[in-house]
């Protein structure tokens, strides 16, 4: 039987928050692990004088838990200041994934934050 975290996972897998791409997007990024495969890209609303992320949707290809957590972070993404992302770490990253993560599949659970930090941090 699956635990709770492995639920949630698979359920952000198999039906992900905020999946696909933003019309009137005004940021975008992309990042690839070029060890696996994964891919993940994110367009986003954001207001230019507030820097609060109006709307954000991902897209991309890969495992179970970079495309899940590409779409948590979506979800709590939306509402909040672009330094809400910025500020994210590794160990917010392992909570949300609720598992422990050898190396190759930390990489993949942090792929995401890694596209959208490279870009906010100007990478």
């Amino acid at each position: 039987m699956l635990n709770l975290y492995q639920a949630d996972l698979m359920d952000h897998y198999q039906r992900p928050r905020n999946k696909g791409v933003v019309e009137s997007a005004n940021f975008q990024t992309a990042e690839h692990n070029p060890s696996c495969g994964d891919y993940i890209s994110f367009t986003a609303q954001i207001d230019p004088v507030t820097r609060v992320i109006k709307q954000i949707k991902f897209d991309g290809r890969g495992c179970v838990i970079s495309l899940a957590m590409a779409s948590k972070l979506t979800e709590g993404a939306v509402g909040k200041h672009l330094s809400y992302v910025v500020e994210l770490t590794s160990v917010d990253i392992l909570r949300l994934v609720g598992l422990e993560l050898g190396p190759t599949r930390l990489r993949c659970a942090l792929l995401p934050l890694e596209a959208l930090q490279k870009k906010l941090l100007g990478g």
